[in-house]
């Protein structure tokens, strides 16, 4: 439960004067400033939450400690919350906030308001009586989109006022465009208002989608010019009704029978949700959409994709009557259906955008290590001291792991992980020199100790977290060198099962165990391995040359350094026994290469 402090006699008489209806409410700090907007189906019910309820999320709690005044704004139905909710979230952007991505820079396709309006790009959206279409995430697709109505409409795009009157007075010559086939002339009266007009409102219809409209209104056109023998006429319309429908085979088809329907759906991380549109009209989508929302509090999937939902409305000027969900939101939009389809070609749909909003979050992630790469290692190593407990950043971790087979050879490997990732350079092997027999407990206290004995006699760094490969007892031995060396409390250790993937603290009876899918274990699992791998490595080259060390030297007159000398040159004992013994005696004279042919013939 909220401390009472937090819940002063002042808000508390704010609280309970707020009406029981819908509508947003503002939250200040002592300064005056709007530190959190929200909507609300019952505004005294939402507000009074905050103070009453246990969070969860720190952030909530610092929230709720800064509020200092409350205003609210009633609205008539829940759309109208959320619509004011998002407006003031834009104008205010309030501390606690989540944050819209800004789109000022989108381009947009602008249909000037003018007697004979031109069709232009445009980053710059004026509220004169002009229509805008987008914005658009790409500027390829306006420029695709910009050339297919050059090529349907000749259309004007000299600066010149054509208004009735400057038309009648003759004041303006055609130009280049004219003569080219690229104007109809209007400025010279060679093409009538009407038929302009015509013309632009077939753009229209082909930038909202709606290109089953056009092609229809285009072939009864052409049909019309065939029957009164107008033939080059129908050739032009049949020319303008295969670049449109070039243009719709360019589109992604879905299905001819889902016509105006809407798409979204919502992927996170920790710091960012992202909202997938897709927009299908006539069968094809012709728009598509990916709005990064970045968190402030704990806020819920089901929020975040509302909020998304009537931001994206907004921005696309949508008024589809049905929207496909990943799962129902809480919210009522005025005459449009919510759907979550299970089966057929909606379910594709919405498995669509599922797709491309997870490729999305991917791509930006990657994009985000390969541009900042100190970032993401920071990002993984605050994680790493969030999961594990640890009061410094574990920028250099020491992994130990023994390795014998029934006390033969025993032997023990140091790996070294900086940032996260392995420094092959800082690799240590350790001969086990003080234990007798198959003992881990005391092989893994011999090593630790003199590992971080040196370290301390040469004045080298230490780690700041040592993992020991093994249970209770393997972390019991390194606690109890450490002890010795008064490094106790001063290097976090944590040991690493086997079986369970269990994480054992010296003074904690209870493992800890993280998720499996985490990047925290999974690098401790690196270690783990990249350990064992190294250390039964040496294990097994100590035993090589144990062997063959141990075969020839019963080889009476040959010593140590000849020994070296022959492995060297033959690799491997049997290979020594089958080679001519004058080849032996290129290597270590006449008299050694018979002796050890003698040898291998008893």
């Amino acid at each position: 439960m909220n401390s009472p402090k937090l819940f002063s006699e002042h808000l508390r008489e704010l609280v309970s004067l707020l009406p029981e209806l819908p509508g947003v409410y503002q939250y200040y700090n002592s300064e005056g400033k709007i530190i959190y907007v929200g909507k609300a189906k019952n505004l005294r019910k939402r507000v009074a939450s905050y103070f009453t309820k246990h969070h969860d999320s720190q952030k909530t709690v610092i929230l709720v400690r800064n509020i200092a005044d409350i205003k609210h704004i009633v609205v008539d139905s829940e759309e109208d919350a959320l619509l004011l909710e998002n407006n003031l979230i834009k104008k205010y952007q309030p501390r606690y906030n989540v944050l819209l991505k800004d789109d000022k820079s989108f381009p947009w396709i602008c249909i000037k308001n003018e007697p004979f309006p031109r069709v232009f790009f445009t980053r710059n959206v004026i509220r004169d009586g002009s229509q805008y279409f987008g914005p658009y995430t790409s500027t390829v697709m306006v420029r695709t989109l910009l050339d297919v109505v050059k090529r349907l409409y000749p259309i004007r795009n000299c600066n010149l006022n054509l208004s009735p009157s400057s038309a009648d007075k003759n004041k303006f010559k055609v130009c280049l465009e004219y003569q080219i086939g690229n104007c109809m002339g209007p400025c010279e009266g060679h093409q009538t208002s009407e038929d302009y007009l015509e013309g632009i409102a077939q753009i229209k219809d082909i930038l909202k989608g709606n290109l089953s409209a056009v092609v229809a209104h285009l072939s009864k056109k052409m049909t019309l010019a065939a029957e009164e023998y107008k033939f080059e006429l129908a050739d032009k319309i049949k020319n303008k009704l295969f670049i449109l429908e070039n243009y719709k085979s360019k589109s992604t088809i879905v299905s001819s029978s889902i016509t105006n329907v809407d798409v979204f759906s919502l992927d996170e991380d920790e710091h960012y949700a992202y909202v997938n549109f897709l927009r299908v009209v006539d069968g094809a989508i012709i728009q598509a959409h990916t709005l990064e929302i970045k968190k402030r509090l704990a806020e819920s999937k089901e929020e975040l994709l509302a909020l998304g939902i009537i931001e994206i409305r907004q921005k696309f000027f949508l008024n589809s009557k049905e929207i496909l969900l990943p799962y129902l939101l809480d919210i009522e939009l005025k005459d449009v259906k919510m759907i979550v389809p299970q089966i057929g070609d909606k379910r594709k749909l919405l498995e669509l955008s599922e797709r491309n909003v997870k490729y999305y979050k991917l791509d930006k992630n990657r994009q985000q290590s390969l541009r900042t790469p100190m970032d993401r290692t920071d990002r993984l190593l605050k994680q790493m001291q969030q999961d594990l407990r640890l009061k410094e950043l574990p920028r250099r971790i020491e992994c130990f792991d023994n390795s014998n087979i029934q006390g033969a050879y025993p032997v023990a490997a140091c790996v070294v992980f900086i940032n996260g990732k392995p420094a092959k350079r800082e690799y240590r092997h350790f001969n086990i020199k003080t234990v007798e027999g198959p003992d881990d407990f005391a092989s893994m206290e011999e090593v630790i100790f003199r590992r971080y004995q040196r370290v301390l006699n040469e004045g080298t760094e230490l780690p700041q977290l040592i993992l020991i490969d093994g249970g209770k007892g393997q972390l019991s031995s390194a606690i109890n060198s450490l002890e010795k060396l008064n490094l106790r409390g001063t290097i976090p250790v944590v040991g690493i099962a086997k079986r369970l993937e269990e994480l054992m603290y010296p003074d904690d009876p209870i493992p800890l165990y993280l998720d499996k899918n985490s990047e925290t274990l999974r690098i401790l699992q690196q270690l783990r391995n990249e350990a064992h791998r190294f250390g039964i490595t040496f294990h097994r080259d100590k035993r090589s040359k144990a062997f063959i060390s141990n075969e020839l030297s019963n080889v009476v007159g040959i010593g140590e350094k000849t020994i070296e000398l022959l492995m060297q040159k033959f690799k491997s004992v049997a290979r020594l026994k089958v080679t001519p013994v004058e080849k032996i005696a290129g290597v270590v004279g006449k008299d050694k290469a018979e002796k050890i042919s003698d040898y291998f013939k008893i």
